[in-house]
């Protein structure tokens, strides 16, 4: 019987390395430029729109609370930020804005809308290309009771047991995304560890996952890509895999070739390429750090990139942004910047 669970062992933890992988050669820059005095912060999310328009939401560190009694009110604290195609700075919005908090993640549609998701409001915005508010998901709650309470919402039918919260709220989403259809697919990945699902108008249809190891179930639902065929690949941190689904949520198969997956996009066009960030943990700058291009299979095409501070290295990048196969944007929380990739 050790000698059983010894290789039971030994095996889950193969599962959990990384496949050796061709090191890809690249080039890496820091295109955006800032105004004086202006600092990203932890940089969140980054996504580019179809004129090469650059937009990064990041924690500015600058949220103010009104104290009443037991019950704060918070505003602020993270800002979306435009740069043009050379990458010089536009505009901000979000200084005051009542879902900005704490940033996950920021991504641009087919129609060049672009959506923030706010892990700390439990909010998902809609913005048009001219950053004017179209649509939110979620609800920001009026206060945060201190300590905090028993969350008792009940899911309705059809939403996972394990959801805290209504099937059309969320607590702590991590981040959104597409289908040619225009559904909207939200992470609502750290406590909850489920994604939601939404028609073009925003109306819920359904839900799918919970806190698990199995198929269909999360350790943190941590970021969300769309393939052309409008299959679902969630980056399952924790769990070591990208569990990938149909477009109705009925689980397909698992990738494991990719590290410990904190960040994914999708490449476009006619031969699409998956990439996933194995970030290194918060606590430990030395470890992973790669970033891996696969086919949508999970076939390992190649890798580049590790830990560390210099260009070339990715400290926690928490989003990637795909809009060219050969071309991203890395955020890094860590080291408070955007990288440009270039790949041959």
């Amino acid at each position: 019987m050790k000698r059983l669970a010894t290789l039971f062992l030994a095996a889950a933890a193969a599962l959990s390395v990384p496949a050796a992988a061709q090191e890809i050669t690249f080039t890496g820059s820091e295109p955006l430029q800032l105004p004086r005095n202006f600092f990203f912060g932890a940089v969140a999310g980054v996504a580019s729109d179809s004129k090469g328009q650059v937009f990064v939401y990041s924690r500015t560190g600058t949220p103010v609370a009104t104290l009443g009694g037991a019950r704060p009110f918070v505003r602020g604290g993270s800002v979306l930020t435009q740069f043009d195609r050379n990458g010089k700075y536009v505009r901000s919005v979000g200084q005051n804005l009542y879902g900005a908090l704490a940033a996950a993640a920021v991504r641009v549609d087919r129609n060049d809308n672009v959506w923030i998701v706010d892990t700390y409001s439990g909010m998902v915005i809609k913005f048009d290309p001219q950053l004017r508010i179209l649509m939110m998901l979620g609800r920001k709650p009026e206060a945060v009771q201190v300590p905090a309470q028993p969350n008792t919402g009940r899911a309705p039918a059809g939403a996972p047991a394990a959801s805290g919260m209504q099937a059309d709220l969320f607590e702590m989403p991590t981040d959104v995304a597409f289908d040619n259809d225009g559904n909207i697919f939200v992470a609502d990945g750290t406590a909850n560890a489920r994604v939601a699902k939404f028609d073009r108008n925003g109306v819920f249809v359904k839900s799918w996952g919970g806190r698990g190891q199995g198929n269909d179930q999360f350790s943190t639902a941590r970021s969300i890509a769309v393939d052309a065929s409008g299959n679902v690949y969630v980056a399952d941190r924790g769990n070591n895999r990208i569990q990938v689904f149909d477009n109705n949520g009925a689980y397909k198969s698992s990738i494991t070739t990719a590290g410990n997956p904190q960040a994914i996009c999708i490449s476009p066009g006619a031969h699409q390429y998956l990439f996933a960030s194995n970030s290194n943990p918060v606590n430990d700058i030395d470890a992973g750090g790669e970033i891996y291009k696969l086919e949508l299979s999970g076939t390992v095409v190649g890798k580049f990139g590790r830990a560390g501070r210099s260009l070339k290295e990715f400290n926690a990048a928490n989003a990637i942004d795909c809009r060219s196969a050969n071309q991203l944007y890395v955020a890094e929380m860590g080291n408070w910047r955007v990288q440009k990739i270039n790949l041959p």
